[in-house]
This record gives structure tokens, sequence and C-alpha cells, in this order.
């Protein structure tokens, strides 16, 4: 059985090592990658924003950075975090030479009105990309640091999430499932199937309906790859920006992968990386959430060591914490959160 540590090293690991393995091929469509790699399963070179940077094999991409911030925030205050949490990281660790390197361009309008002193939980009524995957596959800290506790996972969602979204829009609807159901799966006692019935219980009734629709779909099938025909009926939109990221499609596609692939993080990473559009995000979540059920042990080895190292490579970054340094210091950090707790309860009684 997996510790607790395990389970967040193999959700922060599986989450870093998606995002690089998926960003090699994210937009294309699942038969372009059959027909160049057959089954995509290794770290490769890859390059983004069309700025001539050529990243090394294991380099995360705007996703994990937005979510390095969250997880600093998270390992400095020893607990769980706000939204004016974050930007103070924000003003702090992001580097003027990071812009369009490391971040999507809209982050830079966010990041200038943080600059300007905008109160943070205002910042994302001003982001233009209300329903994007932009949090969901970012929020894994803010699972983490509310660990066996879906709920304050959600009501957290709800405001460091107002840093890219608006409270009524479909953003944080999807990225308080995706929190909720990571808090539960570090649960000692949690399976496959109670992160689903923990997602469908935190879920409104619209993300539900969806949510159910994708896990149908999972039931008729053994394998990630053989049901990704069966998305493609519903997810192809194409000829906007960010077709293929918004957060309805991408986080029911990486529930469906969690349960078919039955919550193992190598299947779970690998799965998402061949399904096609957003296979970057698709695998931050997915495997995210299969990382924190099952822990580090599924992951291979020598992917960790890649992300690593070129971790210790990228100078745009906004942290160059290794893959166990970041758990360590969210360990810790949920470790003070616990002892907080009970020496409240011990002056309570």
């Amino acid at each position: 059985m997996a510790t607790l540590h395990d389970k967040i090293y193999g959700c922060i690991a599986a989450s870093h090592i998606g995002s690089s393995m998926g960003a090699a091929v994210e937009g294309w469509h699942k038969d372009r990658i059959i027909e160049k790699y057959g089954i995509l399963d290794q770290l490769l070179p890859y390059e983004h924003y069309g700025n001539g940077w050529k990243r090394p094999p294991g380099t995360t991409e705007d996703g994990i950075e937005r979510q390095k911030l969250m997880l600093t925030a998270i390992i400095e205050k020893q607990d769980r975090i706000t939204a004016e949490d974050v930007v103070k990281i924000w003003l702090r660790d992001i580097k003027p030479e990071s812009n369009g390197m490391v971040s999507e361009p809209f982050e830079k309008t966010l990041l200038d009105m943080a600059k300007a002193g905008m109160p943070a939980q205002h910042i994302g009524r001003y982001c233009p990309w209300d329903g994007l995957v932009t949090v969901s596959r970012s929020c894994h800290g803010i699972g983490i640091i509310n660990a066996c506790d879906p709920e304050s996972a959600v009501r957290d969602m709800y405001d460091v999430g107002l840093l890219y979204n608006t409270q009524i829009g479909d953003g944080l609807k999807w990225a308080s499932v995706v929190a909720a159901s990571i808090a539960h799966a570090l649960s000692s006692d949690a399976t496959v199937d109670s992160v689903i019935d923990t997602a469908l219980q935190t879920a409104q009734q619209r993300v539900k309906w969806e949510l159910e629709r994708a896990l149908i779909f999972a039931d008729k099938y053994s394998d990630a790859l053989s049901m990704r025909d069966e998305f493609y009926k519903v997810y192809d939109g194409k000829g906007i920006a960010y077709a293929h990221s918004w957060a309805n499609e991408v986080v029911s596609k990486a529930f469906a992968v969690f349960k078919v692939t039955k919550g193992n993080a190598e299947d779970a990473v690998i799965g998402s990386v061949n399904f096609g559009r957003d296979t970057d995000c698709l695998a931050a979540v997915a495997g995210g959430l299969a990382g924190a059920l099952s822990g580090v042990d599924a992951l291979r080895e020598k992917w960790i060591q890649q992300v690593d190292e070129a971790v210790k490579q990228n100078i745009y970054t906004n942290s160059q914490r290794t893959l166990k340094e970041t758990a360590d210091g969210l360990y810790r950090a949920l470790m003070a959160k616990v002892d907080k707790a009970k020496d409240w309860i011990l002056n309570f009684t």
C-alpha cells in the first residue's frame, strides 16, 4: 500500500511527466500520433509558442508553471492557501524573461493586473477564457493540502481559482471536481470507484451529466486507446483558439482514462498522451488522479530522472525543485496543517 508521501509524490510526478510527454504532441489528432509514433511512451524534445526554444526531454510547460506557483505558496505557508497567497508568489517568482516562454499570452495580462494592485479574487474576471482547462489541469496542490477533505478542496478551489476564472463560469466547476477527487484519492482506503464517486458527488448537475456520459464510454472498453474513437464523436472542435482545451472535454476524458486504466499512473499517462487533442492537459489531470491513488512506484524511474534533469536546465521556470523536493515540501506542509488542527483541538478541549 502506498504511503501518503508516496501518493503526493505520485500525484505531482505523474502530472509533470504527463505534461512533458503530452506537450510533444499537443494539438495533434490521434491518427497523426499513431502514424508518427505508434504508441508514444517516452519523453521527447519539443517546441512551444514558435519561440525557437528546443526544450530538452522532460521539460514541462505552462500548465505546470501555473501549478508550481500554487505549490510554492502551499509549501511556504504550510497550510491551505488563498488567491492572495498565490499572487504574492506571482509577483516574486515569475521572471520577466519567462513571458512567452512558459506562459500563455493571457497570463501576462493577469500578472500586470496583479502588479497594479488589483485584488486577487477579481483578476479572473478579466481572463477571456473562463471555461478553459487552465485551473483544472494545475490544481493538484489544492487537493493535496486538503488531503482526505474534499469539501475543503472545493472551497479553496473557489478562492484560488478566481485568479483565472469567474465564480459563475464553468472553469471552476470542473476544477473543483479534480481537486476534490485528488483530496479523496490520497486517503488510505481510496479506490478507483470511491474517487469517481467523490467526483460525481462534488459535481454540479451539468458537470455530473457530462462526467457520467464519459464514464459510460469507459465501461465499454478495457484500455484507454480503444475508446478514443468514441470520444472523437463528441469532442472534435476546431477553428477557434484553444478549441481542444475546454475543461469539460479534458476533465471528462481524464476521468474516463482514470477509470479504464484502473488508477494506474503509468497507464493513465500513456493513454492520455496518445489520445490526441490537448494531450498535455489530459495527461496532467488523469495522471495526477492516478498518481494520487497508486503512488509514485507506478511510474518509471527514468521518467522522473528526465523531468528532474530538465528542470535544472530550465532558466525560465518558476521553480527548479525536483519532483521529490516538491513532494517533500507538500508533505511537510500537510503535516504542519494537521499539527495546527491538533493544537486547536487540544486548546479547545
